[in-house]
């Protein structure tokens, strides 16, 4: 068993940035796949494996993040307090959704979209008439903070620290959790699927398809830290699931690239009441539990490691989330014209884009008011 150390967790900072950089590719290759998103390009030529890249992606990636997030959350408040912990999520989460919602995306859209009216009024009609207030990619710290709110509550009426400390989930235990998952992931796909989104409670942009794993795992990390399973977790069952999800993973880019020349029959549906629609949710289910776990065990035993370079790399992968998006979209828009294949122009957007990005990252980062914010 692994004892839980009393300094920083490199592995997480290490973990953090591979999604970083994973969320990056994802939004490099939308103009080049198959996607059921909305992006503001367009490139006729599609490439085939950027379809199950997208499923694969999207089955764990943001799950583990918001796991992540949940985890180091009840630290913050033994350490600072319920009132100000909100008060340091709503400067490094609240800050940035209203300046990018309200001081950047606007100018963005409206260069984008080309509209045949003055900015101002672009703005009027879209901001104030129809109350449409983009956030893109910031709809996960808006689900963040939210969540924030609601453990805040709860600490105020709850113990800080259960009395009985729980064992790490067995794997009976993650494989009822995966059964519950997929099951309630299929009910809510029956009404909302895939790439549908909505504005929930009026307000919260949320795709209703991943919403359950997204909030599960969340209050799963919360648990996670205050049971200290990701330190009790073995070796052996953490690499065990993370065969499992990188074995159904794989299966997944299998079957989407052999179903054309093979004539496969059509297994999954993104949503509808229909078994199509249940074997993916269960698919995805196993993907994202088996990646989550895995991955945690694996950079916990294999990643706990730090140099400059690595310390410079987790230092800036927040930064990069919040303006990743506006380098990629223009290195994009760059490369639009080339007469190159579609992989050959997301491995340009990738190369090019994703060092600019952290490049861009460090040198906002050392202007006071936004160090203020993101560090």
């Amino acid at each position: 068993m692994h004892r839980a150390p009393t300094t920083r967790l490199v592995f997480m900072d290490n973990l953090r940035v591979f999604l970083t950089v994973l969320v990056v590719a994802h939004h490099a290759a939308q103009p080049y796949g198959p996607t059921g998103g909305e992006w503001p390009l367009f490139n006729p030529e599609r490439a085939a494996i950027l379809g199950p890249f997208f499923a694969v992606n999207a089955a764990f990636f943001m799950g583990l993040f918001f796991f992540i997030s949940g985890y180091f959350l009840p630290a913050m408040c033994d350490r600072k307090g319920v009132n100000p912990m909100l008060r340091e999520r709503f400067r490094r989460l609240g800050i940035p959704i209203l300046f990018f919602a309200l001081m950047v995306f606007p100018a963005v859209l409206y260069g984008l979209a080309r509209p045949p009216v003055a900015f101002p009024t672009f703005v009027l009609q879209r901001y104030i008439q129809q109350r449409d207030i983009e956030v893109a990619h910031l709809w996960f710290l808006m689900h963040l903070l939210s969540y924030t709110l609601v453990y805040g509550l709860w600490r105020r009426v709850a113990r800080a620290n259960p009395l009985h400390k729980l064992k790490p989930p067995g794997p009976g235990l993650v494989i009822a959790y995966m059964l519950g998952l997929s099951l309630i992931t299929f009910l809510v796909r029956i009404q909302y699927p895939i790439d549908r989104w909505i504005h929930l409670f009026g307000v919260l942009p949320t795709e209703m398809a991943h919403l359950p794993q997204y909030v599960s795992l969340f209050f799963l990390g919360i648990a996670a830290y205050r049971h200290r399973w990701l330190w009790q977790m073995p070796p052996a069952q953490g690499m065990a699931w993370f065969g499992v999800g990188l074995g159904a993973g794989v299966l997944r880019y299998g079957y989407s690239l052999a179903r054309v020349p093979l004539a496969l029959p059509d297994l999954i549906a993104g949503g509808g009441g229909n078994w199509r629609a249940l074997v993916w949710s269960s698919w995805e289910a196993v993907i994202c539990i088996g990646l989550c776990v895995g991955l945690l065990v694996l950079f916990r035993d294999r990643a706990n490691v730090s140099s400059p370079r690595l310390k410079w790399l987790s230092a800036n992968a927040y930064g990069v989330y919040l303006i990743h998006l506006l380098v990629i979209v223009g290195v994009q828009l760059l490369v639009a014209p080339l007469a190159i294949g579609p992989l050959a122009k997301f491995g340009l957007v990738m190369l090019t884009g994703t060092p600019l990005c952290f490049a861009l990252s460090a040198t906002l980062r050392r202007l006071p008011w936004i160090r203020f914010v993101v560090s």
